[in-house]
């Protein structure tokens, strides 16, 4: 192992990582002021982390219509390291157009607090926060015997409340064993499902046209409180509705009990926000597994007071799950799918020149570059074979020299290659990053035509600038979001990386300069300097969190099942595997 490679991998704690705690977070809200005197709020919340000063977004709720007390299905899951102060932002807007964007948005308010606040809380906390227009900066604590946390919104004589839902925990532990892999076991199932709910004969609540249906579910909670799970769209003027498929983890569905009971509920949905309730029944994820083979589950949906009431009351309707499907991303892997590793080094001359220290390629004797870290970081998660790609002025070239076989020898294997070849090169520019999306993305498009899981490509970029080719790159990563294929771009060094975000789609669709949006996210954009000062490995969860959610994304969208193993039935892989 070379001295660089082993002081990059200590300085990110990859021979060593601490326990930490997985916390979801559910939010409602409640007293929304109404400042439009036509219509309600239309509320979404959006969840900002401080990092390095900085308010970085990491999700964001659904849109709620016309709405004052919303309560979210969206589902926050975030790692909790018991020894950092993470600093939360949720900031609240109305957001009345056509699409999910900021630009046209009204900010209603915010509250910051921070995740130890909200994990260590056993009982109900109120606290009282700054809210647009309001200059009062005052915090004021209150306590009852209710297990949540409440937020408090003031704006002149209008309160809200933002209530926190009972934490939902897995543990997560780590070990190192002496050859230097490290193991990490999830208590609990973080697989996901995806189910397609339909409904037939529903009754008409409607005295001009039908009914316009949606279907909720809540999971019956230990202390007998339900927590929405999952909201679907609603079917406008339809009793006969087909909802769209949806995903979901088991954690959240059922905490990973399948017979832990699920009440849902059909509404019909009224633009004043006072919809009309159909009826209900009781489920659980045991009954909904029978819809795994293609078989259709069915429960009737009972309206309790017409049942009592209405002496041949039969039903109030008939929700049908067409279909449930359980494949992780361990299943494909364990078929045999071969994840395929490209990384894409900047070579460009905003780097400076190596041999100056204060060029982010500079190779200090004892101390890897910013370059390196990153690479060490993310690589040592596939310790596979690596094709070593990099923009140069022809934006593609081997690193290791050799065109006719690029591959190198593990993460190792691309260290030692990048410093090789450092002394070699003249650093030239722009910085180019869509021949080399197009380069893998011809090599995925040979996996279409397989009609089989065998593999999926990922492309690790690591630049120090903002991208030149921007209308290129969109067109390139909206060609690719058609292929077995995820993106994932770190900044390097402290140059402006703000329009990188657009590339992520975290504030709106991503689309092509002639208007096609990409057909799945696969595009993730961390900020290498977010991470200097974290805990051990977080670069590398924050990259990689997504990938296997994008690879069981693009394979069941494909319809393309993991091959199964001989001798091993389809059903729940067993975690904590030994390498």
């Amino acid at each position: 192992m070379s001295d660089i490679y082993e002081s990059a991998a200590n300085s990110l704690g990859l021979f060593s990582s601490p326990c930490l705690t997985k916390v979801e977070l559910r939010l409602t809200c409640k007293g929304i002021s109404d400042r439009d005197a036509l219509s309600k709020p239309d509320p979404c919340f959006i969840l900002k982390m401080q990092s390095h000063g900085q308010w970085m977004e990491v999700d964001r709720t659904e849109v709620i219509r016309s709405c004052v007390n919303p309560t979210y299905s969206k589902v926050f899951t975030l790692d909790f390291y018991f020894e950092e102060v993470q600093r939360l932002r949720f900031e609240l807007y109305d957001i009345n157009s056509s699409h999910n964007g900021l630009k046209e948005a009204t900010f209603l308010g915010s509250v910051e607090c921070t995740l130890g606040q909200v994990s260590r809380i056993q009982r109900s906390t109120s606290v009282r926060l700054k809210v647009s227009g309001d200059s009062s900066t005052s915090t004021e604590y209150m306590r009852n015997s209710q297990t949540s946390m409440q937020l408090r919104f003031v704006d002149g004589h209008e309160k809200g409340l933002i209530t926190h839902h009972p934490i939902t925990r897995q543990s997560l532990i780590s070990f190192t064993k002496k050859n230097g892999i490290t193991a990490e076991e999830l208590t609990g199932n973080d697989d996901y499902i995806e189910l397609s709910f339909s409904a037939r004969k529903l009754d008409d609540k409607d005295f001009f046209s039908k009914s316009d249906p949606f279907l909720e579910i809540y999971r019956l909670n230990d202390d007998a409180t339900l927590q929405l799970v999952y909201r679907t769209e609603t079917v406008m003027n339809n009793l006969n509705p087909v909802w769209k498929t949806f995903k979901v983890s088991l954690n959240s569905l059922c905490s990973g009990d399948h017979e832990r009971k699920l009440q849902c509920t059909v509404w019909d949905w009224d633009s004043n926000g006072k919809h009309d309730y159909i009826g209900e029944f009781e489920a659980t994820f045991k009954e909904m597994r029978g819809a795994i083979d293609g078989r259709q589950v069915q429960w009737p949906c009972i309206n309790p007071k017409y049942k009592v009431k209405k002496k041949n009351y039969k039903n109030s309707g008939i929700v049908i799950l067409n279909q449930c499907k359980m494949h992780s991303f361990l299943d494909y892997i364990m078929g045999g799918c071969q994840i395929q590793f490209t990384v894409a080094i900047d070579f460009t001359a905003s780097n400076g020149d190596p041999r100056n220290s204060c060029s982010l390629h500079y190779i200090h004797p004892y101390q890897p570059n910013e370059y390196l870290k990153a690479l060490v970081a993310v690589g040592e998660i596939y310790q596979t074979d690596f094709s070593c790609l990099s923009p140069q002025v022809s934006h593609d070239f081997a690193v290791n020299f050799n065109e006719e076989n690029p591959e190198c020898a593990g993460i190792q294997g691309v260290v030692e290659a990048y410093q090789a070849c450092l002394p070699k090169l003249q650093l030239y520019g722009p910085t180019n990053i869509a021949p080399i999306i197009q380069k893998v993305a011809n090599s995925a498009s040979q996996e279409v035509h397989t009609k089989e899981a065998m593999q999926y490509f990922i492309l690790l970029i690591l630049t120090d600038g903002v991208i030149t080719d921007m209308a290129d790159t969109r067109e390139a990563i909206v060609q690719a979001s058609h292929l077995p294929m995820s993106v994932i771009i770190v900044g390097v060094g402290n140059a402006d990386f703000s329009d990188m975000q657009m590339l992520d789609g975290d504030d709106g669709i991503l689309r092509s300069p002639k208007g096609e949006p990409v057909l799945r996210d696969i595009v993730q954009f961390v900020p290498f300097r977010n991470f200097k000062h974290a805990s051990p490995a977080a670069l590398a969860k924050s990259v990689l969190a997504e990938v296997p959610n994008q690879v069981v994304d693009y394979y069941n969208s494909k319809g393309i099942k993991p091959k199964k193993i001989l001798g091993l039935p389809w059903g729940p892989v067993p975690v904590g595997c030994t390498q």
